[in-house]
């Protein structure tokens, strides 16, 4: 063989391990220490079994005796030989307590909160400790399996409870510490100049045009703004040249949105910068109650919350728009302010303000991850800055106009947050930041695992009906005296913790509808973190009609199936059994009470997985303009002839005038009409859509003819910026929450209220 030979076979296997390496990284995931802890967990617990299974004398032994254990548990976690309408006691007792407590301090305050707190922390503890020690079923190895997985699934949902329940010991609300910080902006004292940042991917030029007026009408002189165009669009320019703001492209579009924001900060000044998204429109007074928080050198960011003037997809395909308050209402109105105690506020991507020093010394918008808003804010805090969070609704944008949309957008939070653990910002192991700090970031990674638990959930009444499992070992005694006083002081405090912004029964519904896509999403990320890219929530689109998400409904039809065979086999059982129930042994009584459990459960999950599916039903959406429940005096002219009316919905294209005086002239469909709305001395051209009649004066639907760039800003400021009008709205409590899932079970509005308008009838409480 010749040399030349030689090289030539040397460079031929090169390549071939280039290829193989290539194509090894490119099919296989690189493992990552995250993975690889979690694969060794499962891997673990299924070596395990798996030799219980096989009858391993060790392994079997082992579990045969914590079996014996769970049989005989300590005698402070044995019911007391009481009649059973004494083991009630407990629960009467703490329930009047929190009642009383909620009676004085009917909004949560520093010593109410930490009463029901502390109440809530023991009973959660009391349970967890009853069900370790004393509800497993480990008496062969198929109960085992379903008893103990189920256990360490319910255990992870709790363990991230706990920690949310210990940080509310310690809330904050900074409201009137920003009337106090504002003082030195409103007098002049405070004025940093503003860079404003609008960045925008794709959406359509009437949504940014109303966010861009909406900065231009911020009360606060020194400030400039800047629209930052990552698709390049020439109307887009030609739109920022007409509105008079700064317009900022790139030649392409790495690392997404973090990547169009810190192109944006290299090339502007402003000590401060301030991030809306290109749906989301300001209050007047925005910068008013954010910018004082700055005095203070230590503060870094200031996020306010997400609000939105339309209904998202869940309430409006269930036609409970006026009635439950928005997905994200927990969060900003609860879950932050717990944050904000512990000095873990998370940066939401829009409506905050940041300190251009700050965020220049921490690298700029982290770029790792999906989320670069969370870990930006993690990174600031790991440099010892501070994040603060004003409880104040200062702007609102859109929400998702479909449960398509809905879903990508939740599946992108999904992973970008999880992402955390495969990033160097981390906030379990970056250098900086205090124990509390990580304990609350922790939470937050833990709830996206309990979608796993979720879908566990919704299957284990099968394991009942099918396999003839008792995943929970316990009698009616037990029950009532540990689970009864947990659960229900649990369902009792609920709304009034999280300040009414969800029942505890309607946030069930909003847990279930995507559970499976969230839970397939959260192991994909954790073997796999990085194989998807940044994906825009559409926002602005119309639909005519009814349309039925079959992608995300399969998984939901499934195990609605699943359930009701088993809520049938469970019932049959159950009659066959019930029968002769008084001659069995215990083991088999035991069977019963776990049978009679599993069709409660399945009828449960029945009914909450039946209106999942009808949420996955996209009501139609007639208009891309939202109208507004809003109430001004108006005087309308038609040729010579004046009368006077009030609004009833208004929007940017039109509006609804209840006619307080009766016109002389027949009022007809397309006969022009001038609009004066008095209160903002604005004068609009429009002509009849529509007229009906209401004890004999009618109700006019009008359409502006044209409207100039001058009155479109006086209605944008009149529609999206008076300081105060996005106020809070209470979800119904759970009683009334049960009647409407009843309600939306029994009468679903694809059946009974199918009546598609095409015009513009949506309306959006201010």
């Amino acid at each position: 063989m010749t040399i030349t030979q030689f090289e030539k076979r040397n460079l031929s296997r090169l390549r071939q391990r280039r290829l193989v390496k290539k194509l090894r990284y490119k099919f296989l995931p690189r493992l990552r220490k995250a993975t690889l802890v979690l694969l060794s967990i499962v891997f673990l617990f299924s070596v395990i079994l798996a030799a219980w299974f096989a009858g391993e004398k060790t392994i079997s032994g082992i579990f045969a005796q914590i079996s014996v254990f769970q049989d005989n548990p300590p005698i402070w976690l044995q019911v007391p030989m009481v009649k059973g309408e004494y083991l009630l006691a407990p629960t009467v007792v703490l329930l009047l307590c929190v009642l009383l407590v909620m009676k004085i301090s009917p909004q949560p305050r520093i010593w109410s909160q930490r009463i029901v707190v502390g109440i809530l922390i023991i009973l959660t503890c009391r349970y967890v400790l009853w069900r370790s020690l004393s509800t497993l079923n480990l008496v062969n190895p198929l109960n085992g399996l379903f008893s103990l997985s189920f256990f360490l699934l319910e255990m992870l949902m709790l363990f991230g409870g706990i920690i949310q329940l210990f940080l509310m010991l310690n809330i904050k609300d900074r409201r009137r510490e920003a009337d106090k910080k504002s003082v030195a902006v409103l007098n002049g004292q405070f004025f940093p100049s503003v860079d404003i940042l609008i960045p925008t991917y794709n959406e359509a030029d009437f949504i940014l045009r109303r966010t861009i007026i909406g900065c231009q009408a911020l009360e606060y002189a020194n400030k400039k703004i800047y629209l930052l165009d990552d698709t390049r669009r020439p109307e887009i320019k030609k739109l920022a040249l007409e509105l008079g703001c700064e317009y900022i492209t790139r030649t392409d579009n790495s690392y997404a949105k973090a990547g169009n924001l810190n192109n944006a900060i290299a090339k502007t000044h402003g000590e401060l910068i301030v991030v809306f998204d290109a749906d989301f429109v300001p209050t007047k007074n925005f910068l008013l109650r954010t910018v004082g928080f700055f005095q203070d050198e230590k503060v870094a960011l200031v996020q306010t919350p997400q609000s939105f003037y339309n209904a998202d997809p869940v309430a409006r395909n269930l036609g409970l728009e006026n009635i439950v308050t928005p997905d994200e209402e927990v969060f900003y109105r609860q879950i932050q302010a717990i944050k904000d105690g512990a000095g873990s506020v998370v940066c939401c991507g829009t409506s905050f303000v940041v300190r251009r020093s700050a965020i220049e010394a921490t690298g700029g918008f982290v770029t790792e991850s999906l989320s670069e808003d969370y870990f930006t804010g993690i990174r600031l805090s790991a440099k010892g800055y501070r994040l603060i969070y004003l409880n104040e609704k200062l702007s609102a944008g859109l929400a998702a106009d479909n449960i398509a949309a809905y879903a990508t957008q939740r599946l992108r939070w999904g992973q970008g947050t999880l992402q955390a653990f495969f990033i160097k910002s981390n906030p379990l192991t970056i250098p900086g930041l205090s124990f509390l700090q990580r304990l609350a970031h922790l939470e937050g990674l833990l709830h996206w695992f309990g979608t796993i638990s979720r879908v566990y959930f919704l299957l284990i009444p099968l394991a009942y009906s099918f396999f003839d499992v008792i995943p929970v070992r316990s009698n009616i005694a037990e029950l009532l005296y540990f689970f009864l006083p947990y659960y229900l002081v649990n369902l009792t405090v609920f709304a009034w913790l999280n300040y009414q912004s969800r029942s505890a029964l309607l946030s069930d519904i909003y847990s279930i509808v995507l559970c499976v896509p969230v839970a397939i999403t959260v192991i994909q990320v954790m073997m796999n973190p990085f194989s998807k890219g940044f994906k825009v929530t559409p926002k602005g689109k119309t639909s005519d009609h009814f349309y039925f998400n079959w992608k995300l409904a399969l998984p939901l039809i499934i195990l609605f199936i699943a359930n009701a065979l088993s809520l049938w086999q469970n019932l049959v059982l159950s009659t066959d059994k019930s029968a002769w129930a008084s001659t069995v042994s215990s083991e088999v009584a035991l069977e019963i009470k776990g049978i009679s459990l599993g069709w409660l459960w399945s009828a449960y999950n029945l009914i909450m997985i039946g209106i999942s599916l009808l949420i996955l039903l996209d009501a139609p959406k007639a208009d891309v303009y939202e109208w507004f429940d809003l109430r001004r005096v108006v005087r309308l002219n038609i040729g010579k002839q004046s009368f006077w009316g009030v609004t009833t919905m208004i929007s940017e294209v039109g509006a609804e005038v209840a006619v307080t005086q009766k016109p002389r002239t027949h009022l007809s469909k397309n006969m022009p009409i001038k609009l004066e709305i008095v209160e903002e001395n604005l004068q609009l051209e429009a002509h009849i859509v529509r007229t009906e009649f209401k004890d004999e004066f009618p109700t006019l639907r009008v359409r502006f003819n044209s409207v100039d760039l001058s009155q479109h800003r006086r209605l944008i400021e009149m529609l999206f910026c008076r300081p105060g009008q996005w106020t809070r709205k209470n979800t119904p409590g759970e009683f009334r929450s049960l009647l409407l899932i009843l309600r939306i079970f029994l009468k679903p509005r694809i059946l009974f209220n199918r009546k598609v308008d095409v015009s513009p009838v949506a309306v959006s409480k201010v």
